[in-house]
C-alpha cells in the first residue's frame, strides 16, 4: 500500500534525523579514539556515554530549532548548506556551554578541550558531506538514465546557466549541449552540459545529437536573434521549441523552470524591448492598493499580474467573467503567494455595486481596462456598447473619485481616433469623459494605444487557430495596416504613464511602425515550419463593418508633445462643453431603452468625427 504524501514527507524528515543522531554520536566518539590515540584512559572511559547522551540530547535538539530537516538533500543547494554549517558551530557551542555548566554544578569530570574542537571538524564534515554525496548520486543516476527529453539550450549566459541548474531538479529534459554565439564560450561546461557551437550549427546539432526539445534562454536578446532561433529550429523539424520570455514578462526577476512557455508567434515579431523606469513604477506601486476592471481579459490579466510584481500590497481583480476571474485568481495566488489578492465578480454597468465596492475597498489607484472591443459585434449591438464602454466607464469613473482613489487610468484605443465605429466612438466618448474630470481630486488620465499582440480574439490568435487546423488564411483586405504591441511591454508603460500623467491628460504610447496584417500572416505562417501562398493560402475576405484600413493615434486637431518618456505623448483633448454633458445623459438613457436609432443619432452627434467617416 503507498503512504500519502504527508506520511512519505515525514518518513523522509524522521530517516534523515535518524541518519544525523548517528553521525552525532560517531563523530563525538571518534573524537574520543583520536584525542586519546585509540586508548580511552579512565576516568573518560567510564564517562564516555555520558558525553554521547549529552552530544546528542544538544545537537539535535539545535538541528530542530534551526529547522534544518525542511532542506530535501536531493536539491540543497549553497544556501541550504550554509545554514546547516552555522547550526553545527551552533551545536558544538551549545554542547560545551551545556557540558562547562553540568562540570561545575555537577563535580564531574568533563570532556577534553581538544575534543570540542576534533568533534566540531568530524561532525561538520559528515553531516554536509552525506547532504552533498545525496545531491551528487542521484543526479548522477538521472544522468546515467538520461531521463527526459534530449535537449538543446540557446544561450549560455547567466539565465541560460540558471536555466540548466534548475533542469537538474527536473527529470523532463536532459540536456545534451548548449549553444552561443560567444565564440570564448565554446568548449566550456555549464553544469557538465558542453558549449558546442554558435545559433548556425543549431540544425547540425539538432541531427547529430537526435534532439526533441529546444530551449532559448536568451530574454534580453533583440528581436530577430528570437526569430531565427525560432525558425532554425522549425525548419529542422523541432515542435517543441521554448522560450524564457523577454525580461519585461519576468516578474520576479528569476529564472525557474516554470517561466519556461512555448514559443508564439508574438515572440519572433516583437521589437526591440521597451525601457520603463522600473524603479520609479515601483516606487509609485510598492505598497498600495490598486484595483483592476476587466482583469480577466488580456490587458486587464498582465496589468494583476505586473502590479503585484513591482510590489502591490494588495490587488482587486474586478470582472463579470467568473470563470476568467477563478483562472486568474489561481494563477496570481501561485505566482504571488505572500500578496493580498481579491476578485471581484461585479458588472461596470451597475452604479451602485460599483460605488459600494470601491468605498470598502478604498484603492489608491484604479486601472480601469473592461470594455467591448470587436468591431463588428458592437455594430450589431451599440447599445451594450454604450453601456459598457460609455455608462460604465462613468461608473467607475465616479466612484473612483468618490473614494479619493489617487489615480484613475483609462486604458484606450486607437480606434477612438477619427472612429469609423460604434466601438471607437463609445472608446471616444469614455476619454471625453476622463478628460472632464480635470478639476477632481483623483488624477484621472487616459493611456491609448493600438492592438495587443496574442490577445483573446485578436487577429493573431486567428492565424494561429487558422494555420494549426491547414486552413487558407483570411485577411480582410491586401493594405490593411495596424499597429501592435505585446501585452507585457502595453502594460508597461500604462504603469509608467500611470506615475508621470497629470489629471486630464491623454498619454499616447508610442507603437513604432504599423504593420501589414498580410505579413503578419506570412510571418505567422514561417513560425509553423511552412511557407506562405505555397503550403497554406492567403485569401482576401473584405473589410467588415466599422474597419478602417488604417488606424492613427493622434487627430490632427489634438497635436502631440513629449512626454517625460521617449515611448510616451500626449495628446491634448479639449473638454466637453456643458451641451455635450446633456447629449452624454441622453445617450445613456437611449442604450438603457435598447433605442437603437436614437444611440447612433447621438453617438454622431457627441463625436462629429464618425458622422464623417461611417
Amino acid at each position: 500500500m503507498s503512504l500519502s504524501p504527508r506520511l512519505r514527507r515525514w518518513r523522509g524528515i524522521l530517516t534523515r534525523v535518524g541518519i544525523d543522531g548517528a553521525l552525532v554520536l560517531g563523530s563525538m566518539a571518534v573524537a574520543y579514539w583520536l584525542r586519546f590515540e585509540f586508548r580511552i584512559p579512565e576516568p573518560y572511559a567510564a564517562t564516555i556515554w555520558r558525553a554521547l547522551g549529552l552530544a546528542i540530547a544538544v545537537k539535535m535538539s539545535v538541528f530542530l530549532a534551526f529547522r534544518v530537516y525542511r532542506f530535501s538533500w536531493q536539491h540543497i543547494g549553497l544556501g541550504e548548506l550554509t545554514h546547516t554549517a552555522l547550526a553545527c558551530v551552533t551545536g558544538t557551542a551549545a554542547l560545551a556551554s551545556v557540558e562547562l555548566v553540568f562540570r561545575d554544578i555537577g563535580h564531574w569530570i568533563g570532556m577534553p578541550r581538544s575534543v570540542f574542537g576534533i568533534d566540531f571538524a568530524i561532525c561538520l564534515l559528515a553531516i554536509l558531506g552525506i547532504r552533498v554525496s545525496r545531491r551528487l548520486v542521484l543526479h548522477s543516476a538521472r544522468r546515467t538514465r538520461n531521463l527526459g527529453r534530449r535537449t538543446l539550450v540557446v544561450g549560455a549566459g547567466s539565465a541560460g546557466t540558471e536555466l540548466i541548474r534548475a533542469l537538474e531538479m527536473d527529470d523532463t529534459f536532459a540536456v545534451v549541449g548548449v549553444l552561443d554565439d560567444d565564440p570564448t564560450k565554446f568548449g566550456q561546461t555549464i553544469r557538465n552540459a558542453p558549449v558546442i557551437g554558435d545559433r548556425r550549427s543549431l540544425p547540425k546539432e539538432i541531427s547529430r545529437l537526435n534532439i526533441s526539445t529546444v530551449l532559448i534562454a536568451i530574454p534580453s536578446a533583440p528581436p530577430h536573434v528570437i526569430r531565427e532561433t525560432i525558425e532554425l529550429a522549425r525548419r529542422a523539424g523541432i515542435a517543441d521549441v521554448k522560450i524564457i520570455p523577454q525580461l519585461s514578462e519576468l516578474y520576479a526577476g528569476i529564472v525557474t523552470t516554470s517561466v519556461l512557455r512555448e514559443a508564439r508567434p508574438e515572440d519572433v515579431l516583437r521589437r526591440d524591448p521597451v525601457r520603463v523606469d522600473t524603479e520609479g513604477i515601483s516606487q509609485h506601486i510598492t505598497g498600495r492598493t490598486a484595483l483592476v476592471t476587466g482583469a480577466a481579459g488580456s490587458i486587464g490579466t498582465e496589468l494583476c499580474r505586473q502590479l503585484l510584481g513591482f510590489g502591490a500590497a494588495r490587488l482587486i481583480a474586478l470582472d463579470f467573467n467568473e470563470t476568467g476571474l477563478f483562472y486568474l485568481e489561481s494563477d496570481l495566488r501561485l505566482r504571488f503567494p505572500d500578496r493580498d489578492v481579491r476578485v471581484v465578480v461585479a458588472d461596470v454597468r451597475d452604479a451602485e455595486q460599483i460605488d459600494r465596492i470601491l468605498a470598502a475597498e478604498n484603492p489608491d489607484v484604479v486601472y480601469h481596462a473592461a470594455a467591448y472591443k470587436h468591431v463588428p459585434m458592437m455594430e450589431a449591438f451599440p447599445c451594450e456598447a454604450v453601456k459598457t464602454n460609455v455608462e460604465g466607464t462613468r461608473n467607475v469613473l465616479q466612484a473612483a473619485c468618490r473614494s479619493k482613489a489617487d489615480a484613475f487610468v483609462l486604458i484606450s484605443t486607437d480606434k477612438a481616433v477619427n472612429p469609423s465605429s460604434v466601438m471607437g466612438t463609445t472608446k471616444r466618448i469614455a476619454e471625453l469623459l476622463v478628460r472632464n474630470q480635470e478639476i477632481s481630486g483623483t488624477r484621472c488620465m487616459t493611456v491609448r494605444f493600438g492592438n495587443v499582440l496574442g490577445s483573446r480574439g485578436s487577429v493573431l490568435r486567428t492565424f494561429q487557430d487558422q494555420v494549426e487546423a491547414r486552413q487558407p488564411i483570411t485577411v480582410t483586405h491586401p493594405d490593411m495596416e495596424r499597429f501592435f504591441m505585446v501585452t507585457s511591454e502595453a502594460v508597461q508603460l500604462v504603469l509608467q504613464a500611470s506615475v508621470i500623467g497629470q489629471s486630464g491628460q491623454v498619454l499616447v504610447l508610442d507603437m513604432g511602425d504599423p504593420v501589414r496584417i498580410v505579413k503578419l500572416a506570412e510571418d505567422v505562417i514561417r513560425f509553423y515550419g511552412l511557407e506562405p501562398h505555397k503550403d497554406l493560402p492567403i485569401v482576401f475576405s473584405g473589410v467588415r463593418p466599422g474597419e478602417k484600413l488604417r488606424e492613427e493615434l493622434l487627430t490632427e486637431d489634438e497635436g502631440a508633445e513629449a512626454a517625460s518618456h521617449e515611448r510616451l505623448l500626449i495628446a491634448h483633448v479639449a473638454r466637453p462643453t456643458a451641451d455635450w454633458l446633456d447629449s452624454l445623459t441622453k445617450l445613456i438613457n437611449a442604450a438603457r431603452h435598447g433605442d437603437k436609432e436614437s444611440v447612433m443619432t447621438l453617438l454622431q452627434a457627441l463625436v462629429p468625427q464618425f458622422r464623417e467617416t461611417s
